[in-house]
């Protein structure tokens, strides 16, 4: 396997698109409204709304710049729109007619023909022949004009540095900035049909590469991505090689109806559960999933936006605090013992399995990361009313997940590990019921339920009776876990969640990695690691989350044929050496010399990459025949392998300590060190110890709680404390290849008592 993280396109295929491509328009809004833009022809597009409020406004949007596809995949930048004629057919519903004041204007942002930043207003009616909601519009982009009535009130467009154009739709009896809400929540649409553009300047450039099909699959969201296509959201996935399934997490803040009660918006199930632009923008999304040969698996948490939650369906702590995630603005959890709460997310889940069956998709449905909210104090949300009231009125309180010592708290955690299990199955049998061969999907989330900090949360957040079969499907993510660099915890955390839940691995699908910010892409590496490792497990599927982070990034995943052959075969040498073997440390110096004598130095390695010749110890026949077999089955200088320096094979003396060397100081966080020997102030990195040999110590205490990880990695199962030295002892042996393509070995020079020679080279080994 192998990635790579692309900014922009070089030698890369590219194709051409019509400017204004119905695919690449985008949809922006402030809250609580919502809108969806989704393409129904190869030349249109629609736009469903719901306005919620007399100031709400929605922006239809082509920008002179993709910044929303991956840059391999993106259109041309082309600011200059002057040569551009636009046509298309208006017809509209339930938004501020064409001929209306507050009517749709063509917003366009940009600099002036001096360079000077603004942007000019173009009443559509202007340019538009038919009726106010009907209309044929055409707009020269050479000869156009803001102001609303033309041409006494003409403000001529210079068309030829601009930014972004965007159309405005607003609701009947708009109010510019007005917060107050409509009498009754209005759903609208818009199409434009038709779509046209003419002139020197109508196609642009657009990357066409195929990356081909390769191992992983990707996750997506619907928060991330509503204001795209369905169309251009899947374009990339395909041309990026993910294939199979795509986990679409359908969010927490977009996809729901809305009511306004006591001076907000709150979710409701009024006119069905989904609003009329998250349900268009799915069915969009899940009938071009289909044609594409995807399968969809519809995730949905008990994750809520905080501002639309009703109060008494919040998980709560002890004192009232309700839980909230760490998101601006703040997300709540949904209380499972509440049965107004569980019985909005089954209406949910129901819509969107039903919007599955109809686009023919194969119903899949996975509950992402159920949970028990724990506060960063340790503080378990587990008191508010619902929760109270199941738990028999008078529940003890439990201070904090980090200490749970008595009966009655363990008690009290087992219970609402049942509260839990109900509601989940309550889902299940809620998409069942919409489709009978739906299948089930449970998301657990490792880093929360298995911290060592809080080592009784799995008798509440991972109950016993989500045991196979409850599920079909276990998947399991630990983003936490991968973006530190904890490989082992990874490791414990599967075995653990597997052994719990009897899941077979084959039964498992395994979710890597997130990055978060863009100045955090570097974390890609240990993600694609974590990937690698989930493939080499067995895991059914593994995913990258997300595919809106993927974008941003430009990652790029591979398979590589190589990746089938292992370039390092982790074997000894068969044949022992003595002391007549030859070793000679290299270094790469650059030395110049003055005419004055004076010399400047360049010392180009940091490290010393040894060479061997083994021939010495080749002292028999049987020790011929085995040279031989070895270097055919390394394919000469192919393969790497092992080999035990006689002179050089552990950290200190014959036998290794724990306080051999150094490794590390600890800071309370870092629990992963790699193995080091120091030679003065030069340090070696060991990469290929010798298992069983290596012994550990935290602040001269030899502990056993680590794990070896590939690469000579020390693996803590807990931090160590700031300030304590971490020390280790170990044998170990040098990664090395066969110095040359041919080796050269006859009977007679042996007899004749000549050293064969077999020249090895030390391997560099990437061992982050």
């Amino acid at each position: 396997m192998a990635y790579w993280l692309a900014t922009r396109r070089t030698v890369q295929a590219e194709g051409v698109i019509s400017r204004f491509d119905p695919r690449f328009w985008t949809v922006d809004f402030p809250r609580p409204m919502m809108a969806a833009v989704t393409t129904t022809a190869p030349d249109a597009l629609r736009v469903d709304a719901v306005f919620y409020t007399q100031g709400d406004l929605a922006g239809v949007i082509w920008d002179a710049e993709d910044t929303h596809d991956h840059p391999l995949l993106r259109y041309a930048t082309s600011r200059d729109f002057r040569s551009c004629r636009l046509a298309f057919r208006w017809r509209s519903a339930g938004v501020v007619a064409l001929d209306a004041v507050n009517g749709p204007v063509l917003t366009i942002e940009g600099r002036d023909a001096g360079g000077a930043p603004r942007a000019w207003y173009v009443r559509l009616w202007n340019y538009a022949t038919g009726t106010p909601e009907d209309a044929r519009v055409t707009l020269d982009f050479a000869d156009l004009a803001g102001g609303f009535a033309l041409p006494g009130e003409a403000d001529p467009v210079w068309a030829g540095d601009v930014d972004r154009m965007f159309v405005s739709l607003v609701p009947p009896g708009y109010v510019a900035g007005a917060a107050t809400p409509l009498g009754a929540p209005v759903e609208a649409w818009v199409e434009l049909s038709g779509i046209s553009c003419d002139g020197s300047g109508a196609v642009l450039a657009i990357g066409d590469a195929i990356v081909p099909e390769h191992g992983l699959s990707i996750a997506s969201g619907y928060d991330d991505s509503y204001n795209l296509t369905p169309a251009r959201l899947l374009r990339n996935a395909l041309l990026l090689g993910y294939r199979g399934s795509i986990t679409h997490y359908v969010g927490m803040s977009h996809y729901m109806r809305l009511g306004a009660h006591s001076g907000g918006f709150y979710v409701g199930l009024a006119g069905g559960a989904l609003n009329v632009a998250a349900a268009a923008w799915h069915r969009d999304f899940a009938e071009g999933a289909r044609r594409l040969g995807y399968d969809v698996i519809w995730s949905l948490s008990y994750e809520l936006f905080d501002a639309y939650c009703w109060g008494d369906w919040k998980q709560r702590a002890w004192d009232g605090t309700p839980a909230q995630t760490g998101w601006s603005p703040p997300s709540t959890l949904l209380s499972p013992a509440h049965g107004g709460a569980m019985g909005y997310l089954r209406a949910v889940a129901e819509a969107f399995v039903g919007i599955a069956v109809v686009a023919g998709l194969a119903p899949k449905f996975q509950i992402g990361e159920p949970w028990w909210w724990v506060l960063p104090d340790g503080r378990p949300c587990l008191y508010d009313g619902a929760a109270r009231a199941a738990f028999g009125g008078s529940p003890v309180q439990i201070a904090t997940l980090a200490s749970v010592t008595t009966a009655g708290e363990r008690a009290l955690l087992d219970m609402a590990g049942v509260v839990l299990a109900v509601s989940t199955a309550a889902l299940v049998a809620a998409v069942r019921a919409v489709a009978p061969a739906v299948q089930t999907h449970l998301l657990v989330y490792l880093p929360t339920v298995l911290a060592t900090a809080t080592p009784k949360a799995k008798r509440a957040n991972v109950p016993l009776s989500w045991a196979r079969p409850a599920f079909d499907v276990l998947q399991l993510e630990d983003y936490d876990f991968v973006v530190a660099g904890d490989v082992s915890a990874t490791a414990r955390g599967v075995a653990a969640m597997q052994a719990r839940l009897g899941y077979a691995v084959g039964e498992t699908h395994y979710f890597s990695g997130f990055v978060l910010r863009p100045d955090q892409a570097a974390e890609w590496r240990a993600i694609e690691a974590a990937a690698a490792a989930a493939r080499r497990r067995g895991a059914a599927r593994t995913f990258l989350w997300a595919l809106p982070q993927v974008l941003r990034d430009g990652f790029v995943h591979f398979d590589q044929e190589e990746d089938a052959v292992d370039p390092f075969d982790d074997v000894l040498f068969p044949i022992a050496l003595g002391r007549e073997a030859e070793v000679s440390p290299e270094f790469s110096t650059a030395i110049v010399t003055s005419g004055g004598g004076h010399e400047a130095r360049n010392a180009s390695w940091a490290e010393a990459r040894t060479r061997y010749d083994v021939g010495p110890g080749v002292r028999s026949e049987a020790d011929i025949a085995a040279l031989l077999a070895f270097f055919r089955a390394r394919m000469g200088p192919a393969r790497g392998f092992r080999l035990r320096d006689p002179f050089d094979a552990s950290s200190g003396g014959g036998v290794p300590t724990p306080l051999d060397q150094r490794i590390g100081t600890g800071d309370g966080t870092t629990v992963r060190f790699a193995l080091v020997k120091r030679y003065g102030d030069a340090v070696r990195r060991i990469t290929r110890p010798v298992a069983g040999s290596v012994r550990v110590a935290v602040a001269a205490s030899e502990t056993t709680r680590f794990t070896l990880a590939a690469g000579g990695w020390v693996d803590f199962d807990d931090p160590p404390a700031v300030g304590a030295a971490v020390t280790a002892g170990f044998q170990f042996d040098v990664p090395v290849r066969f110095a040359e393509d041919r080796l050269s070995v006859t009977r007679a020079t042996f007899l004749a008592g000549a050293a064969t020679s077999v020249p090895l080279i030390e391997v560099r080994e990437d061992a982050a």
